[in-house]
């Protein structure tokens, strides 16, 4: 099936289709918005807690070597403040090894054996109580010699005459607080395949200021790797240590340890975000007194591969959100469709004639409520029917009463004009004349006409009570009182002579002369208002209010009130229930009969 046709016969005239369609649609950009929100401040809150890990493990590690720099700026202060082990530390440095540790043993037997003022003995404590220290070295720059600490090994004191060694020139020149280790120094003490970093201290005389040696403390970085990996384990990327021209003290990956960072310019300035071997998150914290900086870098697309999960996650959970939104909406529509389908099966069943078929629909929702009303509606429409057929018959009853009976018409008009013209001859004038109204009313009752009008109804009328002024001579009168332009309006035939004929029977006083009726026509807005007034009998109120209920009872058989009930029954099919007929008597002063006919200005306008 094509596109085209597929839209056609499925979407174009299917409203439920369209609304699925139209929510489908505004659903699955809504889901997908907001996943794609949610996935990006969640992704962009994972970079902001990657970042804080990052910093609080940069901070850690500017702590530890802070701390280890202050550990060893401790020892030379002690040094400064006791004046034993200053005095011991200057002769130490000022003097060769073996006048020193004469001084020492005439030392030791004037204190009788006490040796807490010297200093080799105080840096060999310091050595013990700091398991991370793997050098203490004391540089002699009068003598040109190395004392060496060592952990786990015995100390040695190590010769470095400037014309057999670069380490005192070296010594000379190094100002840095904290560094690598001198490789002149590391070969001496054979510590070249150990990641080591150093702090370095001047010691000097406290009368002199001369400057005296250097104190060298080489701590491994082992312990750095042991507190990363047990304060953060998760932490993505690697933490470095650069001295102040560069060089790497402390790499928590192992590549860039003892060289000079490649990338070192680029950390001058730092953003959030740097382009380094790849683009990385860059977390940069300086210690102005060591004379280093701890950076912290995380590679841009490691840190964006901690969000892949949640990716993975949310666009699950958007898949099935909108799975779960389109298919039980979906489901629910398709119910409803198939209900309004069934609907719309029946009414075209009723459109062919079918009043039989019913929706069987017991929900009690809008549709099924419209499935009720739809089949009370036929239910009321059959009684309409049958009360059209029960007019349309009672319309026949009340042309056979005034008949009488199936009279050839022909025959008739025939014998009433023979007995007429015998009339005249015998100058029976009167009689004359009420045969030719007899003849004319019984012509107008049984014709067939198609456009029956108010006009043709009062000629109806006249004629009959022409008969009846005939009859009574001077004791009864009538008059018409109506607007030639209502009289081309359409009537129902037979709706005004039962009700004159109402009032010859019951009303008409015979002993009085003055019997009047009036029938009158008056068209107001969209009404025409028909008042038919006698002074005749009139009606008690007992029997007016029994007659006023007979006229309700449609269905009743019977001949009493049978004109009446008849014209009032046809108005109502006709016109509608606000349409009928109203009687208001009095007893000895008459009755007025009021009729009421719907027509609208156009109508009248088309029958003038």
């Amino acid at each position: 099936m094509s596109p085209v046709n597929f839209y056609r016969n499925y979407i174009k005239n299917n409203m439920f289709t369209k609304i699925l369609l139209l929510f489908a649609a505004i659903t699955v950009v809504t889901i997908l918005s907001l996943s794609y929100l949610m996935y990006y401040f969640l992704s962009q809150t994972a970079v902001r807690d990657e970042l804080a890990y990052q910093r609080e493990a940069v901070e850690r590690v500017e702590r530890y070597i802070n701390q280890k720099y202050e550990t060893v700026q401790s020892y030379v202060n002690d040094l400064y403040r006791s004046t034993a082990l200053s005095d011991d530390a200057s002769f130490f440095l000022m003097n060769s090894f073996d006048e020193y540790m004469a001084k020492r043993i005439d030392r030791i037997i004037e204190s009788r054996g006490s040796n807490s003022d010297s200093v080799l003995s105080y840096f060999k404590k310091r050595l013990e109580d700091d398991t991370d220290i793997e050098n203490i070295i004391l540089y002699s720059a009068e003598k040109q010699y190395i004392y060496v600490y060592k952990q786990g090994s015995m100390n040695k004191l190590y010769q470095v005459n400037s014309a057999r060694s670069f380490i005192p020139d070296v010594m000379a020149l190094e100002s840095l607080n904290v560094t690598l280790p001198n490789e002149w120094v590391q070969k001496l003490t054979r510590n070249e395949e150990s990641q080591l970093f150093s702090i370095r201290s001047p010691i000097n005389d406290m009368r002199t200021y001369k400057n005296l040696g250097q104190l060298l403390v080489y701590f491994r970085t082992e312990g750095l790797h042991q507190m990363l990996s047990s304060q953060s384990p998760n932490m993505k990327g690697y933490i470095l240590v650069l001295s102040a021209d560069g060089q790497v003290l402390f790499d928590s990956s192992s590549k860039f340890y003892g060289k000079r960072y490649p990338y070192a310019e680029e950390l001058l300035n730092p953003k959030e975000t740097v382009e380094l071997e790849e683009e990385s998150y860059i977390t940069t914290l300086s210690n102005n007194q060591g004379g280093f900086t701890v950076v912290g870098i995380a590679p841009k697309a490691e840190v964006a591969a901690t969000s892949e999960g949640l990716r993975s996650t949310i666009i699950l959970a958007a898949l099935a959100c909108v799975l779960f939104a389109v298919l039980l909406p979906g489901v629910v529509i398709v119910n409803y469709s198939k209900r309004t389908n069934n609907i719309i099966r029946f009414m075209r069943k009723v459109e062919t004639g079918d009043f039989v078929a019913r929706i069987q629909d017991p929900k009690e929702d809008q549709l099924g409520q419209i499935s009720q009303s739809f089949n009370e509606m036929l239910e009321k429409l059959t009684k309409y029917i049958d009360k059209v057929y029960k007019a349309e018959i009672n319309q026949k009853n009340a042309e056979l009463s005034a008949l009488q009976a199936r009279i050839n018409p022909h025959f008739l008009y025939n014998t009433l004009e023979v007995i007429r013209m015998r009339a005249l001859s015998q100058g029976a004038q009167d009689v004359g004349e009420m045969i030719y109204s007899l003849s004319v009313l019984f012509k107008n009752i049984v014709q067939t006409k198609h456009n029956y009008t108010l006009k043709d109804e009062l000629e109806a009328c006249r004629l009959y009570l022409e008969l009846f002024r005939i009859r009574y001579k001077d004791k009864f009168t009538y008059e018409f009182d109506w607007e030639k332009e209502i009289g081309a309006i359409p009537m129902i035939k037979m709706s005004l002579q039962p009700l004159i004929e109402n009032y010859i029977v019951h009303g008409l006083k015979t002993d009085r002369y003055d019997n009047h009726i009036l029938i009158k026509a008056v068209w107001e807005d969209d009404r025409v208002h028909i008042e038919i007034r006698d002074n005749g009998k009139g009606i008690t109120a007992e029997k007016l209010d029994s007659i006023l209920k007979r006229l309700q009872l449609a269905e009743t058989s019977g001949e009493e009130s049978f004109g009446l009930r008849s014209v009032n029954e046809r108005l109502k099919l006709t016109y509608g229930n606000e349409f009928g007929m109203d009687i208001q008597s009095k007893p000895d002063i008459g009755t007025t009969v009021l009729i009421d006919i719907p027509v609208t200005e156009e109508e009248l306008g088309n029958n003038v």
